[in-house]
């Protein structure tokens, strides 16, 4: 039991860490930063595209961006369980 309030612990503490942390993606000019609590922290857009193309650029942009972080966590914990 003690094993398991340790590791309870280290993930809520890994939890925190993952959740400071930032992530980035950049697609046709529009750029994505999201931390690792999912949570969009800035768009910077391309003002040479037109609607359409800045539309498809931002959903893309924020679709990796939330890839890497969802990469960035499960790494994180993946190291924590070796």
């Amino acid at each position: 039991m003690f094993d398991q309030l340790k590791q309870l612990a280290q993930l809520k503490s890994l939890q925190s860490q993952i959740a400071k942390e930032k992530f980035e993606a950049e697609f046709d000019g529009v750029k994505t930063v999201v931390n690792g609590g999912l949570t969009i922290e800035e768009i910077s857009l391309n003002p040479a595209l037109d609607l359409q193309k800045q539309s498809r650029a931002v959903k893309e942009s924020v679709n990796r961006a939330l890839k890497e972080a969802q990469s960035g966590a499960a790494r994180k914990l993946s190291e924590m369980m070796k």
